[in-house]
């Protein structure tokens, strides 16, 4: 029968038709989930069998799109679930340091860690960061372990004394060049929105894409 028109096929076969047991169903259950296409993969032939396996494909990525982010390094914030990427340019706007945090932690938490993740063996000597770096308490632990000095403005609503130098904030005119950096990773669409479980597979991927910055602007 044609399934199509519902009506004989014209034309005798010729010769002798064996029966084929247990063929798969035209239209398989789509409650299965992911493994719905299975049977018409395996049975499919020339392009039925490529529609059946983009058709699981992209079933597959619709079940992760309606599910929360799960794994290491995943902290709740006001519009969901993320994590944070923390990095460090240096005066031409490249990456020195990168590394990857839950969202929950706030970034005064996260400087240290990431300075410890650096790709170079010294430590650089100034970081300029913006408003929400500015923390007495960080000052004094970079100062002091370190020996790293950190430009950051003041918030507008600080009660305790000023502590930064008006000649030395001229510098945090130069902050663009880490927003320049951010946006180059941005480039990278598996950067953008965090697909994988586990936290060592997002933050290669991160690096990876550190290492395609380097190599554009130095090769």
């Amino acid at each position: 029968m044609d399934f199509a028109h519902r009506s004989a096929m014209g034309g005798v076969a010729q010769g002798q038709v064996s029966a084929v047991p247990n063929l798969p169903s035209p239209l398989p259950a789509l409650g299965a989930g992911r493994h719905a296409g299975h049977g018409l993969a395996g049975t499919g032939r020339g392009s039925a069998g490529a529609w059946a396996i983009g058709f699981v494909r992209d079933l597959h990525r619709r079940f992760l799109q309606q599910c929360e982010k799960g794994g290491g390094a995943v902290g709740p914030t006001r519009r969901g679930k993320g994590t944070k990427i923390m990095a460090i340019a240096d005066r031409r706007g490249f990456p020195v340091a990168v590394g990857i945090a839950s969202a929950s932690p706030h970034e005064t938490k996260l400087v240290e860690p990431t300075v410890q993740q650096r790709f170079t063996t010294a430590l650089p000597q100034c970081l300029i960061g913006d408003r929400a770096y500015d923390s007495d308490p960080l000052d004094a632990r970079l100062q002091q372990q370190h020996g790293i000095e950190l430009v950051a403005p003041h918030k507008s609503n600080r009660s305790r004394p000023k502590t930064q130098d008006g000649r030395r904030l001229r510098r945090y005119c130069r902050r663009w060049k880490i927003e320049r950096l951010f946006a180059w990773l941005h480039n990278f669409r598996r950067l953008v929105t965090r697909w994988e479980y586990y936290e060592a597979n997002f933050l290669g991927l991160v690096q990876l894409g550190c290492i395609l910055i380097l190599m554009r602007n130095y090769l």
